[in-house]
Formats: C-alpha cells, structure tokens, sequence
C-alpha cells in the first residue's frame, strides 16, 4: 500500500488525492497538516490572498485611535540599550504589505486587510519582535523593506515576492556568517472565529508556521518548528493552529528555507485581529522562542 501511495500520490484515506487536480479550488486544499492544533482540520485550513500590484499599491486610511491607543512607539528600536554584537536572528515579511482590518479606514473584507504603511503591517510585528528578543540578550537584524515598493520598481508582480525576500535574507547572510535563525512573518486571510483564542479572558492573535515540502530538505524543518509548536501549547494552550506542509502546487514551495534548518515561516492572526490580540501573541512567541533558543545554544556549549 505505502509504495502504491509513493508511486502515484494517492492516499485511500484522503479523498483529496483523488481529485486534487480534477476539479478547480481543490488545490487550496494541498496543505498537509503535520501537527494540528486546536480545532484545525480540513474545514478551517489556512487561507492565501495574493493581490496584483495595483491593488497592492492603493493604500488604505490608518485608524490612527487604535495607534494612539496602543501607544505604538513602543515597537519603536530601544533607546540606549546595549548593543549586541553576536546577531543570530534574522526577522523579515515577504509580505510586508499584510495588514489587519480593524487597523484600517472602511477596510471591511479580507482582500482590504493591506497597507505599506509598517505601523500596521505585519513589519511592526517584526519590529516588536525583534525588540523582544533584544531584551532577552538575542541579537536581532530586522529588515523592513516596503516590498510592494521594491515589487513595484522591478514591475514584478506580487507572486515574486519570495524571489526578492530571498535576495534580501542571501544579502545578510553574505554580510553576517553568524545568522541562523530566520523568522518570516504572515497574516492569514482567515475570519476572527478560525484565528483567535480566549485565554484567561484575554483574547490572542492564533499563531501558525508553514514549511515548504520544495525544499529538499523539508523534512529537518519541522524540528524547530515543533519544539516552538510544543512550547506554545504548554504555556498557551490553543493558541497554535499547529504546524502546515506546503506543495509546490500551492505557490513558492521553498519559502527561503533552503537557506537554514532553522528558518521559521510564522503566520500571526487573521484579518479580524487587532493590535492588543497581535501583540500578545508576538510576546507569547518571543517568550517561548528565547527560551528554545537559549536551551539550544546551551546545548551547543555542553557539547563543545
């Protein structure tokens, strides 16, 4: 039965590949769910937008009350804090343009959830990230190209966007030989019922990560993925949607990780999320992401 699977890619289990490439919008269904978390399965499985450019490049009025409320500069790099000369993590959005609708003007559908403008794109989760694990002694490079702009200058369109990222993480590995960590973050297109979870009566921003079956070596990814995944769920259960495969049939494919066993695709929330839920997740990661880094590197000294 295995190698009949192996052979012609059919699972009798999995209805799926069966009729994966007979009828059109099946494909969406590629993901393979390596872990799943807390109410995922077929019915709730990540959702993908990918806008033209054009669209891309109409911006959207900030809510600038939910700035002002949420006191934004705090995501803003620490002032005189020590500079940490060893950087081992590399954070990004190849999707910069990624935005959520409670943070823009008469944005009310999914497709409306985009902005260039990184005080409500996903680069201001990088940004708070990035400060996080500052904090915890983890030297951090944070890039925050506007990659609509960058896109738009090589009238490439947005399906590109992995070849640019990937130019720019390549660039910085040439540049510091000490990366090894390198954490791309996402939104997810998903409604607020899919990516959102109650915990201790505050609401989270669902947290998921992708790995690319294109790599080749896609299958050392989900190691590190795992243990964060694992961790997650210890310390905030139900907060992980879990752990995704992804095709080449569903896009890119590789994902830029080919460049590290430990590089991380990270969805953080949906659509519907705003900044409290957002940045509560961001700070849950962090946590348990220092905590996995510095067991590891712990690890590394133990064994010479």
């Amino acid at each position: 039965m295995y190698l009949m699977e192996l052979g012609v890619n059919i699972r009798p289990d999995d209805i799926r590949t069966f009729l994966g490439s007979e009828l059109p919008g099946l494909s969406a269904y590629d993901y393979e769910i390596a872990v799943a978390g807390e109410g995922t399965d077929l019915t709730t499985l990540p959702l993908e937008s990918s806008p033209p450019t054009d669209v891309l490049l109409k911006e959207r009025d900030v809510v600038e009350e939910e700035l002002q409320n949420k006191g934004h500069e705090d995501d803003s790099p620490i002032k005189n804090s020590p500079e940490i000369q060893n950087k081992t993590v590399f954070i990004y959005q190849t999707h910069s343009w990624e935005s959520y609708l409670p943070l823009l003007r008469d944005a009310k559908v999914p497709d409306d959830a985009i902005s260039n403008d990184n005080r409500v794109n996903v680069v201001a989760l990088g940004s708070r990230l990035s400060n996080k694990l500052n904090e915890q002694g983890i030297g951090t490079e944070h890039d925050q190209t506007n990659m609509t702009e960058e896109l738009n200058k090589r009238q490439w369109k947005s399906t590109k966007s992995y070849s640019m990222s990937g130019a720019i993480i390549e660039a910085n590995a040439n540049k510091n030989g000490k990366l090894e960590y390198y954490i791309d973050i996402h939104r997810d297109s998903s409604r607020r019922d899919i990516t959102t979870k109650t915990l201790n009566g505050k609401d989270y921003a669902k947290l998921f990560f992708v790995v690319g079956k294109g790599n080749e070596k896609y299958e050392k990814k989900p190691t590190v993925c795992k243990k964060l995944n694992t961790e997650l769920e210890k310390r905030y259960p139900g907060i992980s949607r879990g752990i995704f495969l992804k095709p080449n049939s569903m896009g890119n494919g590789v994902y830029n990780q080919n460049i590290s066993e430990k590089a991380i695709l990270i969805e953080v929330g949906g659509v519907d999320n705003n900044f409290e839920e957002l940045d509560r997740s961001i700070d849950a990661f962090s946590e348990v992401f220092s905590d996995v880094y510095w067991k590891e590197n712990k690890a590394k000294e133990v064994n010479g």
